[in-house]
Protein backbone atom coordinates (compact mmCIF):
# COMPACT_ATOMS: atom_id res chain seq x y z
CA UNK A 1 0.00 0.00 0.00
CA UNK A 2 1.11 3.59 -0.57
CA UNK A 3 1.32 5.72 2.54
CA UNK A 4 2.68 9.10 3.59
CA UNK A 5 4.35 10.00 6.86
CA UNK A 6 2.58 13.11 8.15
CA UNK A 7 3.52 14.97 11.31
CA UNK A 8 1.09 16.83 13.56
CA UNK A 9 1.95 20.26 12.13
CA UNK A 10 1.27 19.15 8.56
CA UNK A 11 -2.00 17.52 9.56
CA UNK A 12 -3.08 20.63 11.46
CA UNK A 13 -2.39 22.74 8.38
CA UNK A 14 -4.35 20.55 5.93
CA UNK A 15 -6.78 22.40 3.66
CA UNK A 16 -9.67 21.55 1.37
CA UNK A 17 -9.30 23.38 -1.93
CA UNK A 18 -11.27 23.48 -5.17
CA UNK A 19 -9.43 23.10 -8.46
CA UNK A 20 -10.94 23.72 -11.90
CA UNK A 21 -8.03 21.81 -13.44
CA UNK A 22 -8.58 18.80 -11.18
CA UNK A 23 -12.27 18.81 -12.14
CA UNK A 24 -11.27 18.98 -15.81
CA UNK A 25 -8.74 16.17 -15.52
CA UNK A 26 -11.28 14.03 -13.63
CA UNK A 27 -13.68 14.67 -16.51
CA UNK A 28 -10.96 13.57 -18.94
CA UNK A 29 -10.60 10.32 -17.02
CA UNK A 30 -14.37 9.86 -17.15
CA UNK A 31 -14.41 10.41 -20.92
CA UNK A 32 -11.45 8.06 -21.32
CA UNK A 33 -13.27 5.29 -19.43
CA UNK A 34 -16.63 6.07 -21.04
CA UNK A 35 -18.52 4.45 -18.16
CA UNK A 36 -21.02 6.39 -16.04
CA UNK A 37 -21.72 5.76 -12.36
CA UNK A 38 -25.05 7.61 -12.07
CA UNK A 39 -27.63 9.27 -14.35
CA UNK A 40 -25.99 12.70 -14.12
CA UNK A 41 -22.71 11.31 -15.43
CA UNK A 42 -24.51 9.34 -18.13
CA UNK A 43 -26.20 12.46 -19.42
CA UNK A 44 -22.91 14.38 -19.46
CA UNK A 45 -21.13 11.56 -21.27
CA UNK A 46 -23.88 11.28 -23.86
CA UNK A 47 -23.55 15.02 -24.52
CA UNK A 48 -19.75 15.23 -24.78
CA UNK A 49 -18.28 11.82 -25.58
CA UNK A 50 -18.92 12.04 -29.36
CA UNK A 51 -17.03 15.34 -29.70
CA UNK A 52 -14.19 14.03 -27.54
CA UNK A 53 -13.81 10.89 -29.62
CA UNK A 54 -13.98 12.94 -32.81
CA UNK A 55 -11.20 15.19 -31.50
CA UNK A 56 -8.91 12.26 -30.71
CA UNK A 57 -9.68 10.56 -34.02
CA UNK A 58 -8.50 13.71 -35.80
CA UNK A 59 -5.36 14.04 -33.64
CA UNK A 60 -3.44 10.75 -33.25
CA UNK A 61 -0.78 12.40 -31.10
CA UNK A 62 -3.37 13.62 -28.58
CA UNK A 63 -5.00 10.18 -28.60
CA UNK A 64 -1.68 8.48 -27.89
CA UNK A 65 -0.89 11.06 -25.22
CA UNK A 66 -4.13 10.31 -23.36
CA UNK A 67 -3.71 6.54 -23.62
CA UNK A 68 -0.12 6.79 -22.37
CA UNK A 69 -0.65 9.44 -19.69
CA UNK A 70 -3.63 7.80 -18.01
CA UNK A 71 -1.98 4.58 -16.90
CA UNK A 72 -3.86 1.93 -14.97
CA UNK A 73 -1.94 2.52 -11.73
CA UNK A 74 -0.05 5.75 -12.41
CA UNK A 75 -0.81 9.09 -14.08
CA UNK A 76 1.90 11.04 -15.89
CA UNK A 77 2.78 13.65 -13.27
CA UNK A 78 2.98 16.66 -15.60
CA UNK A 79 -0.72 16.20 -16.46
CA UNK A 80 -1.78 16.83 -12.85
CA UNK A 81 0.28 19.46 -10.99
CA UNK A 82 -0.64 19.72 -7.32
CA UNK A 83 -3.43 22.31 -6.90
CA UNK A 84 -2.79 25.58 -5.14
CA UNK A 85 -5.28 27.70 -3.26
CA UNK A 86 -7.51 30.07 -5.27
CA UNK A 87 -5.89 29.41 -8.66
CA UNK A 88 -7.93 29.90 -11.82
CA UNK A 89 -8.03 27.26 -14.52
CA UNK A 90 -5.81 29.45 -16.68
CA UNK A 91 -3.18 29.67 -13.95
CA UNK A 92 -3.30 25.94 -13.34
CA UNK A 93 -3.09 24.87 -16.98
CA UNK A 94 -0.18 27.25 -17.49
CA UNK A 95 1.81 25.02 -15.14
CA UNK A 96 1.00 22.00 -17.33
CA UNK A 97 2.16 23.95 -20.38
CA UNK A 98 5.41 25.01 -18.69
CA UNK A 99 6.55 21.45 -17.94
CA UNK A 100 9.82 20.55 -19.64
CA UNK A 101 9.63 18.15 -22.62
CA UNK A 102 12.19 15.88 -20.92
CA UNK A 103 10.10 15.67 -17.75
CA UNK A 104 6.91 14.98 -19.73
CA UNK A 105 8.53 12.11 -21.63
CA UNK A 106 9.94 10.71 -18.40
CA UNK A 107 6.57 10.87 -16.65
CA UNK A 108 4.90 9.11 -19.58
CA UNK A 109 7.48 6.33 -19.45
CA UNK A 110 6.63 5.78 -15.78
CA UNK A 111 2.87 5.71 -16.41
CA UNK A 112 3.38 3.27 -19.31
CA UNK A 113 5.81 1.11 -17.33
CA UNK A 114 7.68 0.70 -20.59
CA UNK A 115 9.23 2.49 -23.55
CA UNK A 116 7.68 5.61 -25.00
CA UNK A 117 5.78 5.11 -28.30
CA UNK A 118 7.58 6.59 -31.30
CA UNK A 119 4.72 9.06 -31.86
CA UNK A 120 5.46 10.71 -28.49
CA UNK A 121 9.17 11.34 -29.09
CA UNK A 122 8.58 15.06 -29.50
CA UNK A 123 9.05 18.30 -27.56
CA UNK A 124 5.51 19.72 -27.65
CA UNK A 125 3.85 17.19 -25.33
CA UNK A 126 3.21 19.70 -22.49
CA UNK A 127 1.62 22.14 -24.94
CA UNK A 128 -0.55 19.41 -26.44
CA UNK A 129 -1.67 18.24 -23.00
CA UNK A 130 -2.52 21.83 -22.01
CA UNK A 131 -4.41 22.38 -25.28
CA UNK A 132 -6.46 19.22 -24.73
CA UNK A 133 -7.31 20.20 -21.14
CA UNK A 134 -8.20 23.72 -22.26
CA UNK A 135 -10.53 22.38 -24.95
CA UNK A 136 -12.21 20.09 -22.43
CA UNK A 137 -12.59 22.88 -19.86
CA UNK A 138 -14.06 25.26 -22.42
CA UNK A 139 -16.43 22.83 -24.12
CA UNK A 140 -17.50 20.40 -21.42
CA UNK A 141 -16.65 21.61 -17.90
CA UNK A 142 -16.89 25.40 -17.71
CA UNK A 143 -20.57 25.44 -18.82
CA UNK A 144 -21.36 23.35 -15.72
CA UNK A 145 -18.78 24.83 -13.36
CA UNK A 146 -21.12 27.07 -11.34
CA UNK A 147 -23.33 24.11 -10.41
CA UNK A 148 -20.43 21.75 -9.91
CA UNK A 149 -18.72 24.29 -7.70
CA UNK A 150 -21.78 24.38 -5.42
CA UNK A 151 -21.68 20.59 -5.19
CA UNK A 152 -17.98 20.67 -4.30
CA UNK A 153 -18.46 23.44 -1.73
CA UNK A 154 -21.21 21.41 -0.08
CA UNK A 155 -18.83 18.46 0.12
CA UNK A 156 -16.20 20.60 1.83
CA UNK A 157 -18.82 21.83 4.32
CA UNK A 158 -19.85 18.25 5.10
CA UNK A 159 -16.21 17.10 5.47
CA UNK A 160 -15.43 20.03 7.74
CA UNK A 161 -18.38 19.12 9.95
CA UNK A 162 -17.13 15.52 10.03
CA UNK A 163 -13.69 16.80 11.01
CA UNK A 164 -15.23 18.63 13.96
CA UNK A 165 -17.03 15.49 15.10
CA UNK A 166 -14.36 12.83 14.63
CA UNK A 167 -11.04 14.47 13.79
CA UNK A 168 -8.86 13.85 10.76
CA UNK A 169 -8.88 10.08 11.23
CA UNK A 170 -12.63 9.99 10.59
CA UNK A 171 -12.28 12.16 7.48
CA UNK A 172 -9.34 10.27 5.99
CA UNK A 173 -10.91 6.85 6.53
CA UNK A 174 -13.87 7.85 4.34
CA UNK A 175 -12.17 10.10 1.78
CA UNK A 176 -12.13 7.52 -1.00
CA UNK A 177 -11.57 3.75 -1.35
CA UNK A 178 -8.01 2.96 -0.34
CA UNK A 179 -7.46 5.90 2.03
CA UNK A 180 -7.32 5.48 5.78
CA UNK A 181 -5.46 6.68 8.83
CA UNK A 182 -3.02 3.96 9.91
CA UNK A 183 -1.91 5.57 13.15
CA UNK A 184 1.63 6.55 14.12
CA UNK A 185 1.40 9.56 11.76
CA UNK A 186 0.86 7.33 8.70
CA UNK A 187 -1.77 8.16 6.10
CA UNK A 188 -2.56 5.48 3.50
CA UNK A 189 -3.31 7.28 0.22
CA UNK A 190 -3.97 4.25 -2.01
CA UNK A 191 -3.83 0.43 -1.94
CA UNK A 192 -0.83 0.18 -4.29
CA UNK A 193 2.55 -1.15 -3.19
CA UNK A 194 4.46 2.12 -3.52
CA UNK A 195 7.32 3.21 -1.25
CA UNK A 196 6.27 5.47 1.67
CA UNK A 197 6.88 9.22 1.43
CA UNK A 198 7.94 11.56 4.21
CA UNK A 199 5.89 14.74 3.73
CA UNK A 200 6.16 16.26 7.21
CA UNK A 201 6.44 20.03 6.94
CA UNK A 202 4.80 20.18 3.50
CA UNK A 203 1.37 21.55 2.57
CA UNK A 204 -1.28 18.85 2.23
CA UNK A 205 -4.46 19.61 0.26
CA UNK A 206 -7.63 17.59 -0.21
CA UNK A 207 -9.38 18.29 -3.51
CA UNK A 208 -12.93 17.09 -4.29
CA UNK A 209 -14.11 16.38 -7.83
CA UNK A 210 -17.61 15.48 -8.99
CA UNK A 211 -16.94 12.44 -11.25
CA UNK A 212 -17.58 9.24 -9.33
CA UNK A 213 -14.95 6.58 -8.62
CA UNK A 214 -12.12 8.85 -9.71
CA UNK A 215 -9.20 10.02 -7.61
CA UNK A 216 -5.44 10.34 -7.58
CA UNK A 217 -2.54 11.92 -5.71
CA UNK A 218 -0.16 14.60 -6.95
CA UNK A 219 2.77 16.55 -5.59
CA UNK A 220 5.38 19.21 -6.11
CA UNK A 221 8.21 17.87 -4.02
CA UNK A 222 9.03 18.73 -1.34
CA UNK A 223 6.56 21.49 -0.54
CA UNK A 224 3.07 20.54 -1.74
CA UNK A 225 1.01 17.33 -1.85
CA UNK A 226 -2.62 16.72 -2.79
CA UNK A 227 -5.19 13.94 -2.61
CA UNK A 228 -7.99 14.24 -5.17
CA UNK A 229 -11.18 12.37 -4.24
CA UNK A 230 -14.80 12.01 -5.46
CA UNK A 231 -17.12 14.30 -3.53
CA UNK A 232 -19.17 12.77 -0.74
CA UNK A 233 -22.65 13.08 -2.23
CA UNK A 234 -21.74 11.26 -5.42
CA UNK A 235 -19.72 8.68 -3.53
CA UNK A 236 -22.55 8.01 -1.11
CA UNK A 237 -25.24 7.63 -3.69
CA UNK A 238 -23.69 6.95 -7.01
CA UNK A 239 -27.12 7.24 -8.56
CA UNK A 240 -27.61 3.52 -7.98
CA UNK A 241 -28.42 3.34 -4.30
CA UNK A 242 -30.72 0.41 -3.61
CA UNK A 243 -34.30 1.61 -3.12
CA UNK A 244 -36.65 -0.88 -1.42
CA UNK A 245 -39.54 -1.61 -3.78
CA UNK A 246 -42.00 -1.26 -0.93
CA UNK A 247 -40.62 2.19 -0.09
CA UNK A 248 -40.89 3.17 -3.75
CA UNK A 249 -44.52 2.07 -3.79
CA UNK A 250 -45.22 4.09 -0.64
CA UNK A 251 -43.47 7.37 -1.57
CA UNK A 252 -42.96 7.06 -5.31
CA UNK A 253 -39.64 5.80 -6.73
CA UNK A 254 -38.06 9.24 -7.25
CA UNK A 255 -38.97 10.56 -3.79
CA UNK A 256 -37.89 7.28 -2.17
CA UNK A 257 -34.54 7.56 -3.96
CA UNK A 258 -34.00 11.01 -2.43
CA UNK A 259 -34.82 9.71 1.05
CA UNK A 260 -32.45 6.76 0.68
CA UNK A 261 -29.61 9.02 -0.49
CA UNK A 262 -30.01 11.27 2.54
CA UNK A 263 -28.36 8.76 4.83
CA UNK A 264 -25.46 11.23 4.39
CA UNK A 265 -26.00 15.02 4.48
CA UNK A 266 -26.40 16.35 0.94
CA UNK A 267 -27.26 19.64 -0.65
CA UNK A 268 -29.96 20.13 -3.26
CA UNK A 269 -27.25 20.50 -5.91
CA UNK A 270 -25.67 17.22 -4.90
CA UNK A 271 -29.03 15.46 -5.09
CA UNK A 272 -29.61 16.85 -8.56
CA UNK A 273 -26.17 15.70 -9.69
CA UNK A 274 -26.51 12.21 -8.24
CA UNK A 275 -30.11 11.41 -9.19
CA UNK A 276 -30.27 13.15 -12.55
CA UNK A 277 -33.65 14.63 -11.51
CA UNK A 278 -34.51 18.24 -12.24
CA UNK A 279 -33.93 20.87 -9.58
CA UNK A 280 -37.66 21.58 -9.27
CA UNK A 281 -38.48 17.90 -8.80
CA UNK A 282 -35.84 17.47 -6.10
CA UNK A 283 -37.13 20.60 -4.36
CA UNK A 284 -40.70 19.27 -4.33
CA UNK A 285 -39.57 15.92 -2.94
CA UNK A 286 -37.63 17.64 -0.18
CA UNK A 287 -40.62 19.80 0.78
CA UNK A 288 -42.84 16.73 1.09
CA UNK A 289 -40.23 14.85 3.11
CA UNK A 290 -39.67 17.88 5.36
CA UNK A 291 -43.40 18.23 5.97
CA UNK A 292 -43.55 14.54 6.84
CA UNK A 293 -40.60 15.02 9.21
CA UNK A 294 -38.65 12.32 7.43
CA UNK A 295 -35.77 14.70 6.64
CA UNK A 296 -34.35 17.79 8.28
CA UNK A 297 -32.18 20.62 7.06
CA UNK A 298 -29.43 22.71 8.57
CA UNK A 299 -27.27 25.52 7.29
CA UNK A 300 -23.54 24.90 7.11
CA UNK A 301 -21.70 27.97 5.85
CA UNK A 302 -23.24 29.01 2.56
CA UNK A 303 -24.89 25.64 1.97
CA UNK A 304 -28.08 24.00 3.21
CA UNK A 305 -27.65 20.28 3.87
CA UNK A 306 -30.49 17.76 4.15
CA UNK A 307 -30.38 14.48 6.02
CA UNK A 308 -32.78 11.84 7.32
CA UNK A 309 -34.41 12.31 10.71
CA UNK A 310 -34.67 9.38 13.13
CA UNK A 311 -38.17 8.78 11.72
CA UNK A 312 -36.74 8.69 8.21
CA UNK A 313 -34.06 6.23 9.33
CA UNK A 314 -36.69 3.95 10.84
CA UNK A 315 -38.79 4.05 7.67
CA UNK A 316 -35.87 3.24 5.36
CA UNK A 317 -34.56 0.44 7.56
CA UNK A 318 -38.04 -1.03 8.05
CA UNK A 319 -38.53 -1.27 4.28
CA UNK A 320 -35.05 -2.55 3.50
CA UNK A 321 -34.82 -6.11 2.32
CA UNK A 322 -34.33 -8.12 -0.78
CA UNK A 323 -37.15 -6.46 -2.72
CA UNK A 324 -35.02 -3.59 -3.99
CA UNK A 325 -35.07 -1.64 -7.20
CA UNK A 326 -32.41 0.66 -8.66
CA UNK A 327 -33.02 4.37 -8.74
Amino acid sequence: MGWWQVNADTLAGCRFVLSPLAETFASLKLLHAGVASHPGERGWLDAHLPAYRELLAADPVAAQLVRSGLGRDWIADFFTPAPRERETFEEEVARVRSASPEAARGHLTVSLRGPLPARLHRDDLPERAADLLTWLWTEAVRPYWARRRRVLEADVVARTAQLGRGGWAAVLDELRPGTRWLGENRFQVNPHAYPPREISGAQLFFVPVTPQRIGWVSWEEPHRYAVVYPCAGVLAGGGSEAVPASLGALLGPARAAVLVLLGSPLSTSQLVAVTGQRLGSVGRHLRVLLDARLVERRRAGRSVLYSRTPAGEVLVKAQSGDDTERS
